[in-house]
C-alpha cells in the first residue's frame, strides 16, 4: 500500500516531505506533487512534514478524494523526480484554504 497525495496539495505544493524521503518516490508536475506507488515503502514520514495535510496511506484517502489514488499512478509515470526541497509558491498559503482545486491541476510534465 503506498501513500497518496490529494487535492489539497493542488498549488501549494510543500516540499517538506521530499526532504524526508528514505526512496526518492516524490514526482514533481506545474503545480502538484505526487508518490510514485512503485517507489512508495509505506514509512509514512512524508504524512508529518505535509504543512497542508494532504497525504494519506492509500485505505484512508479521504471520501472525494479517491481519484488521487488512480492520479498519483498516472502522473507518476510521466513526471520527474523530485529528490530536495524547494521553496514553496509564494502564495502557497492562500491555495492552503481554497478547496475543490482539481480543475486547477497542470498535468504537464513540469
Amino acid at each position: 500500500m503506498a501513500y497518496v497525495i490529494t487535492e489539497p496539495c493542488i498549488k501549494c505544493k510543500h516540499t517538506d516531505c521530499v526532504d524526508v524521503c528514505p526512496v526518492d518516490c516524490f514526482r514533481e508536475g506545474p503545480n502538484f506533487l505526487v508518490i510514485d506507488p512503485n517507489e512508495c515503502i509505506d514509512c509514512t514520514l512524508c504524512v508529518a512534514e505535509c504543512p497542508v495535510e494532504a497525504i494519506f496511506a492509500e485505505d484512508e484517502v479521504p471520501e472525494g478524494q479517491e481519484q488521487f489514488i488512480a492520479l498519483n499512478a498516472e502522473l507518476a509515470e510521466k513526471w520527474k523526480p523530485i529528490t530536495a526541497k524547494k521553496p514553496a509558491p509564494d502564495d502557497a498559503e492562500e491555495w492552503a484554504q481554497v478547496k475543490e482545486k482539481l480543475h486547477l491541476l497542470e498535468r504537464n510534465n513540469a
